[in-house]
């Protein structure tokens, strides 16, 4: 269910952060995606970015805080977690959220921006369908897309596909 609303300061400084995190993915030659998991008392618990350069096209940021999320939380605090993102799961990582009990996810930018940007650049499709977090996870709350991120992360993307 998407749960859109005008982001507070705390979301804005998360969602900075995810930004940074996809832009030091790009500047160390991966994709740039970055994401972080804050617990129910406000504190950022972990946080990564883009790992598949050397070939794993599962080390997505938000597939990793998934994995982190089982050894070091527990139900309840991942229940109460919220997961902010530089750009909305992809299928395989709404899936991974669902099945962890992850709390609500914030994201900067949707799956449908990116794919419209990849479009207009001729950049081949996606291997994996561009399906909205709520087509995965029907119950998931999720919040975005941030429209001050969006040039941003345009500008990001562009780059790395060579744009």
């Amino acid at each position: 269910m998407t749960d859109f609303h005008e982001p507070t300061p705390d979301e804005r400084r998360h969602l900075r952060r995810c930004v940074d995190l996809a832009r030091e993915a790009l500047d160390d030659g991966d994709e740039p995606f970055g994401s972080l998991i804050v617990d129910g008392a406000g504190q950022v618990r972990f946080e990564d970015r883009n790992r598949v350069k050397h070939g794993d096209e599962t080390r997505h940021p938000e597939f990793e805080i998934a994995r982190w999320s089982a050894s070091n939380l527990t139900a309840e605090e991942r229940a109460e977690s919220t997961v902010y993102t530089s750009c909305e799961h992809c299928p395989m990582c709404s899936a991974a959220h669902a099945w962890m009990g992850l709390g609500r996810i914030v994201y900067a930018v949707s799956s449908a921006q990116l794919t419209q940007w990849r479009e207009s650049w001729g950049a081949a499709p996606s291997p994996v369908a561009p399906l909205p977090i709520t087509a995965i996870a029907p119950d998931q709350v999720a919040s975005g897309p941030v429209a001050e991120f969006a040039a941003e992360l345009r500008d990001m993307h562009a780059r790395s596909f060579g744009v």
